[in-house]
């Protein structure tokens, strides 16, 4: 596979851009290799600037469940960039997308929408904060809500301790507030909340956890916690930037039967483009400016294009429920696939899977949440990344991302995709 144009882009990036990326994982450093410059995408396909072709399963992490580049999305953000980018005002558009939101979600009754996954989270805690008067979030080792400094930890040597910074640049001081449970631990958030639990104003938590590898709540997690917020008068929080409108139309909440008090939502609600959202209960919503005391804006939060592309993406879903059923089913192909490559090669191998969501941890343990995640081996994952470029399959650079199933990949795709992962 000739790549000579990648590395020559990469080469000259690493001089302008810090380590030649815009976002760390796309430097490939954790399976060895030089990253892939894309081209263009189409359908279930990208082509990088050599012109190789590979069946794609990152999916851009996850917006692209149409596939790249889908007709309809296309045409009407063709449309809407013929009107201008954006206008910093209100529009239609804005409201539209609020309401299939609140429809797809009913224990979402407003939405506020911002330009990143990140941006949402961050607001979505400052709200909660505002609304309860209380100042400690708990968040679960593992599991990733963005970029900003005040959920930017990881634990100490136990779970029960105030979290420390797990970045540079972030003053202690930042995250003294943020408590750090373990993922599928009910013990650990019950004792969390023993002590804290007055001061609690929310526990956020990704209903599945997509960012430490995909790691399934077990039977009664979610309404455990559901139940506890209740009990001390905290919020519950939903990060759904990954999985809402990818486990079903209504996300993890429809999928599981939990009704968070606040949601986070990106990646599909914005249609490929630069966009999130955060919403929850009437009272809890009105707690933003300009309405209440909880101050958040953005010059392009909702912007014309970024709003077309979500109504069109949304549509598109809505009006093609069993989507949802065929993608599944596809994800179930490459899973059997993954854990027979196990099998074959002698190499241990666990498939976590929920939907068209899916992981293979190079690991003979149950993976259940970030320590059994962090037991995988690394080179191994590695070796089956190269394998698999080689193949023409593109799949996640890091043992700790999910697999994508798209609406627009084939069934000759999965065979395709299937016969790769099972050759020696």
């Amino acid at each position: 596979m000739n790549t000579k144009r990648s590395k020559e882009l990469f080469e000259k990036s690493l001089e302008k851009i810090p380590g030649g990326v815009n976002s760390p994982v796309r430097a490939f450093r954790s399976v060895g290799r030089t990253p892939l410059f894309i081209h263009h995408a189409a359908g279930s396909r990208i082509t990088d600037v050599d012109g190789n072709t590979f069946i794609d399963y990152v999916c851009s992490w996850g917006p692209g469940i149409l596939g790249h580049a889908h007709p309809q999305v296309i045409r009407a953000v063709q449309e809407a960039c013929s009107r201008g980018l954006t206008y910093g005002a209100p529009t239609e558009n804005e409201l539209i997308l609020a309401e299939m939101i609140c429809e797809a979600m009913p224990s979402v009754e407003k939405v506020r929408l911002v330009s990143s996954g990140t941006e949402a989270v961050m607001s979505a805690i400052r709200t909660a904060r505002g609304y309860t008067g209380r100042d400690y979030i708990i968040k679960f080792k593992g599991n990733y809500h963005g970029h900003s400094d005040g959920l930017l930890v990881k634990a100490g040597s136990a779970a029960l301790t105030t979290a420390v910074p797990d970045s540079s640049g972030v003053p202690a001081s930042y995250t003294e507030n943020t408590l750090v449970a373990l993922y599928n631990d009910k013990e650990s958030v019950q004792e969390l909340m023993e002590k804290y639990g007055e001061k609690v104003a929310a526990i956020i938590v990704e209903p599945v956890a997509a960012n430490m590898g995909v790691v399934l709540p077990e039977n009664g997690f979610l309404k455990f916690l559901r139940e506890i917020t209740k009990e001390y008068g905290a919020l519950l929080i939903f990060d759904e930037v990954i999985t809402g409108f990818r486990l079903g139309y209504g996300g993890a909440q429809e999928y599981f039967g939990i009704h968070p008090d606040m949601t986070t939502m990106g990646k599909i609600v914005g249609g490929g483009m630069p966009m999130a959202a955060y919403g929850g209960r009437k009272e809890i919503m009105d707690m933003v400016s300009p309405v209440g005391p909880v101050y958040q804006a953005g010059t392009l939060s909702g912007n014309p294009i970024a709003t077309t592309a979500g109504i069109e993406t949304l549509k598109i879903l809505k009006a093609h429920p069993e989507y949802y059923r065929e993608i599944d089913e596809k994800a179930a192909k490459i899973a059997a696939a993954l854990e027979k490559r196990g099998e074959i090669t002698g190499i241990p191998v666990t498939v976590n899977r929920v939907g068209s969501l899916l992981c293979a941890f190079f690991t003979d343990r149950h993976v259940g949440d970030y320590d059994s995640a962090t037991s995988s081996d690394l080179q191994a994952y590695a070796a089956y990344f190269g394998h698999m470029l080689e193949g023409g399959i593109y799949v996640a650079p890091s043992q700790y991302e999910a697999m994508f199933v798209s609406a627009a990949h084939s069934d000759e795709d999965i065979e395709r995709t299937c016969q790769v992962i099972l050759e020696r």
